[in-house]
């Protein structure tokens, strides 16, 4: 049935001005679940792969332990799950089973020690092997991959399971603890399986805790999945970029289907949150008037009500007037606009500084600080102050710093009001 999904669209200014030449437009697409999901809650097939090398000693494992064992208390007994370990071997403490003995779940995780050196292949390949055993369109297969280290001569299988698993419709949730891992690497697995990186800091132990439980709620809150957008455009308008803004920024590719036709995948869309687009399109001159620039549609399922290929669409259509007066800006998309622009700004400020130009990382994390106090993001800013001192004294970008620029400027559209 028609419905499961809403979809509107917003632009940057409620009227354009009439110009002489090509301009910019930014398009805030916004697809919502609506109601008649709200009672959705697909089982889980949930797969834990944990890093227990030797670094991992003292207070981290015991965090983590603590954040698996919260892990499975969110979980319902329908719901499937495993445990695997990996240092620089392999061991399946939890094979793939239902989630109705929590108790004698959390004895089994007890039981995991730190111990040698990290080959993270390892663990992803028996964790997915353990996932594979309930695969299937009436689950939510999720693998939550946690390392604090550097993996060692393995990275290629590590980024060949990462597209194995999204074959597989495993998502991927790799997340980075402390300073030493390999950001790059858990940046890939994580899109290549069309999931997510994140980044704990291993002074504050209760954000694990947090980040395994929103991980398995948010599972959880999947209403709608297989979302993908085609935006297509009337002649002469062109797409520039499109950005994912909620549940986080993320660049997006889009494939070109025809001359004027783009395809955004979009993946699983959570209740009350949904997915929020970003798509700069360059206009080309118009005379006053109201004119359609684009369609938006989304095709998606929702596999609880057995739906698949439902369609929900919606115009892009803008005004522009000769009269400067009238142009009118829109507070809402200029503050995603704004926040997308500090989380660019940072990127290319970091993707400088690794290719020695100085200046101009330092100008720009310095512009980046500057937007992020006026969000009130003061610890933030401060980060990227920091970090821009660092290159004026000739010290380098800090593994901490750098982390946290990146992973932190990714959420400053994210909702957090289901996480606690």
């Amino acid at each position: 049935m028609p419905g499961e999904v809403r979809l509107t669209v917003q632009t940057n200014n409620t009227v354009f001005p009439v110009t002489g030449g090509q301009q910019l437009v930014y398009v805030l697409i916004e697809a919502l679940p609506t109601d008649i999901v709200a009672d959705v809650q697909m089982p889980l097939n949930f797969g834990l792969v944990l890093d227990h090398s030797g670094s991992m000693s003292g207070e981290k494992i015991e965090s983590l332990k603590k954040a698996a064992k919260l892990a499975i208390d969110q979980m319902a007994p329908q719901d499937m799950v495993s445990v695997v370990i990996f240092d620089d071997t392999v061991k399946v403490v939890t094979p793939n089973q239902p989630a109705s003995d929590p108790a004698s779940l959390k004895r089994q995780i007890d039981g995991i020690k730190a111990a040698a050196g990290t080959k993270m292949s390892l663990g992803m390949r028996k964790g997915l092997d353990e996932l594979q055993k309930a695969v299937g369109k009436d689950r939510i297969s999720r693998m939550l991959l946690l390392t604090d280290g550097e993996t060692f001569g393995d990275e290629t299988q590590c980024r060949q399971l990462a597209a194995e698993a999204k074959q597989q419709d495993v998502q991927i949730v790799a997340l980075g603890l402390g300073d030493d891992w390999n950001e790059k690497l858990l940046e890939d697995i994580g899109n290549a399986s069309g999931g997510e990186h994140d980044f704990i800091p291993d002074d504050q132990p209760d954000v694990i805790l947090k980040t395994f439980k929103r991980q398995v709620r948010a599972a959880q809150a999947m209403v709608v999945q297989n979302a993908v957008m085609i935006l297509r455009l009337l002649p002469g308008v062109l797409p520039r970029a499109v950005w994912r803004v909620t549940p986080m920024i993320n660049k997006l590719d889009h494939r070109a289907l025809s001359d004027r036709d783009v395809q955004v995948e979009l993946g699983d869309m959570e209740r009350k949150q949904g997915q929020s687009v970003l798509v700069e399109l360059l206009v080309p001159p118009r005379q006053p008037g109201t004119y359609r620039l684009a369609q938006a549609e989304v095709i998606y399922d929702v596999v609880a009500h057995k739906l698949s290929g439902e369609r929900v669409k919606a115009d892009v259509v803008v005004g522009f007037t000769a009269d400067p007066a009238q142009v009118q800006g829109n507070p809402y998309v200029l503050n995603i606009v704004e926040k997308v622009t500090t989380h660019k700004l940072q990127t290319r400020a970091l993707d400088e500084a690794a290719v020695g130009n100085i200046v101009g990382a330092t100008q720009k994390l310095r512009a980046a600080a500057t937007r992020l106090l006026a969000m009130g993001e003061n610890d933030l800013a401060q980060t990227a102050l920091g970090e821009a001192e660092r290159l004026e004294k000739g010290q380098g970008l800090s593994p901490k710093g750098t982390k946290k620029l990146r992973a932190e400027t990714r959420k400053l559209t994210q909702k957090l009001d289901d996480i606690d």
